[in-house]
């Protein structure tokens, strides 16, 4: 929260001439009159970060300069869902298909789809969002004309029932799904590859062999529940970086969510809406990190001891 307060406030322009917005020939007492309402005259230290502190307790993040009237809550209220419908889905679909072909891969280690997967997975981790967004577009969007090229759903459109509405948010919604799972897969997969390998290894899995176990087995009860802690630690990581990630695909896309919001309000000069995004993001990262430490304590007993 420090950070969060001293950083935005470093950065260049005025908010006082923001908030006037384009007024020509404003004259210093209006100026100054803005300072005095919205506090700015006060001293940074310790009156404006006392003040800081005690709005954000109280869940009071300001409001936004360039959205005249809303809170910066109900602007991050707006624009949250979309972002974590697009990249809750991508976490899921690319956390299920990466864990499972890099299990796989690891285990059947030197076999074709080894070979196959582990290119894939090391050509999508090297891609960017936006290049794989802008690929997606180009092929299924502008050539093929499967699926529309922008936005969440069809602009002044009506519909007659709900389900109708979540079918055409479906279909804007594969495109940028598509870019978040296949960016995400590639990561997954090699760490997970790599987990098994180690894991084959390990004194366990050699006494499992020689109790007669299926191979099966062996991989479900014993490799997979170890190898998969290195991989609960980069969901965790990966959680603190959606902001980034959601920027280069929502802007690719066009798709109403923190990303966009982002990239608008760096554009405005909307300090207080990037303050929020930023404490957001902050409060995001510690609950992620610390649930990956309480599932540890799940997946390995030698932790709960």
């Amino acid at each position: 929260m420090i950070l969060n307060f001293v950083l935005f406030r470093m950065m260049p322009g005025s908010p006082e001439r923001i908030l006037l917005g384009r007024i020509p020939n404003v004259t210093p007492e209006a100026v100054q009159g803005t300072r005095e309402r919205w506090g700015l005259d006060k001293p940074l230290f310790p009156d404006q970060f006392i003040s800081y502190l005690t709005s954000t307790a109280t869940g009071d993040l300001g409001f936004s300069f360039s959205m005249r009237g809303q809170t910066v809550v109900e602007v991050l209220e707006s624009r949250l869902w979309p972002t974590l419908l697009l990249f809750g889905l991508g976490e899921i679909i690319a956390i299920v298909v990466g864990l499972v072909l890099g299990a796989y891969s690891g285990w059947k280690r030197g076999g074709a789809l080894d070979f196959l997967g582990n290119g894939v997975s090391l050509v999508l981790y090297a891609t960017p969002y936006f290049l794989l967004g802008m690929g997606m577009l180009i092929l299924f969007a502008t050539t093929l004309h499967w699926f529309p090229t922008f936005g969440m759903n069809t602009a002044g459109r009506d519909y007659k029932d709900i389900f109708e509405e979540l079918g055409d948010i479906g279909r804007h919604l594969v495109l940028p799904l598509a870019t978040v799972s296949l960016g995400l897969v590639g990561q997954y997969a090699i760490l997970m590859r790599s987990s098994i390998l180690d894991t084959m290894t390990e004194d366990y899995v050699t006494t499992a062999r020689a109790k007669g176990l299926t191979e099966g087995r062996i991989l479900r009860s014993h490799a997979l529940p170890n190898a998969l802690l290195p991989t609960v630690s980069l969901v965790a990581i990966n959680l603190g970086y959606v902001v980034a990630g959601a920027i280069t695909v929502e802007v690719v896309f066009n798709w109403p969510g923190l990303g966009t919001l982002t990239v608008d309000a760096l554009a405005a000069r909307d300090y207080p809406v990037l303050q929020g995004v930023f404490l957001l993001l902050s409060v995001t990262v510690v609950l992620a990190n610390l649930a990956a430490d309480l599932l540890y304590s799940f997946l390995d007993p030698r932790v709960r001891t």
